[in-house]
């Protein structure tokens, strides 16, 4: 790719992402009593299921902790935000069982918008997957997550961005960028009207990397690959799935693995060592 390709491409990712977020943004006018999924975050940490419809995320609840979430055979079972908490090793954990999304959540087909916007509150997301279905749904998935700004399984780059009201834009770069050059950052902060700020790049970072530092909404938060119903494929397929990163293999209707998928709740969480020193704290 030429540097003109480069900076054109550049400046149309910024102005992409600055219409994105005017459309996510909520409408104060539009919104009706009793919308959205308010819910009250509680417990040590917070796990959200997302997934689509009939994929098993309202039996998981019911599995993993006491709440009684409906479940059955059907599409769209769940029509709100469900809480459960998963106690572990002494640490309350809030699960929250979300409403089936569908494609195009992102721009509010099936209250979409109000499912990923709790998902941004999480601290650990588990992706519910049907084993028996294509790959497709999780790639849909990650597409409708990364659509409102949330970033699975990947660090906030080592990027300094800071605001100031004059003195124009000073750029200090420590490392070879690769990805995208001075003229294709000046251009971005021109297309974001940012005229004076400091800037200093730690990373070899993209340009749509360095777009989600300008934009400074973005949620960088764990995702865990949940493959639900392996009771109904073959033991090679079950074992491909299970050696895929980040991903557990579960049955919930007969209760395969859940103790396990616990267990990778915990770690994934980094609990462990921090609620054991809280606790031996309290007991002091």
């Amino acid at each position: 790719m030429t540097s003109a390709t480069e900076y054109h491409l550049g400046l149309l990712k910024a102005k992409l992402a600055r219409y994105r977020a005017e459309l996510l943004e909520p409408s104060s006018k539009g919104a009706k009593a009793g919308e959205g999924f308010d819910v009250q975050k509680s417990g040590d940490a917070r796990v959200v299921m997302i997934g689509f419809p009939s994929v098993g995320k309202s039996t998981l609840l019911n599995k993993m902790t006491s709440t009684v979430s409906e479940a059955a055979n059907y599409e769209f079972t769940t029509l709100t935000a469900i809480p459960g908490v998963m106690q572990y090793e002494g640490a309350k954990v809030q699960l929250l069982d979300l409403p089936g999304i569908v494609e195009g959540a992102s721009q509010g087909k099936g209250r979409g918008r109000q499912v990923v916007a709790v998902a941004k509150t999480a601290d650990l997301i588990v992706m519910m997957l049907d084993a028996t279905k294509s790959l497709d749904q999780r790639r849909l998935l990650e597409t409708e997550l990364e659509a409102v700004g949330i970033r699975i399984n990947k660090q906030r780059p080592d990027v300094v961005f800071k605001r100031k009201t004059a003195g124009g834009i000073t750029i200090n770069v420590t490392v070879k960028l690769t990805k995208i050059d001075e003229k294709t950052i000046r251009t971005v902060l021109q297309g974001y009207k940012i005229h004076n700020c400091d800037l200093m790049v730690r990373q070899d970072i993209n340009v749509d990397e360095f777009i989600d530092i300008l934009l400074g909404n973005r949620k960088y938060t764990p995702c865990m690959y949940v493959y639900n119903k392996i009771d109904s494929i073959s033991l090679e397929e079950v074992d491909r799935l299970a050696n895929q990163e980040n991903s557990v293999v579960i049955s919930c209707e007969m209760g395969l693995n859940l103790d396990y998928l616990k267990e990778m709740i915990w770690e994934y969480l980094a609990l462990g060592g921090q609620l054991h020193q809280q606790l031996n704290e309290y007991a002091s």
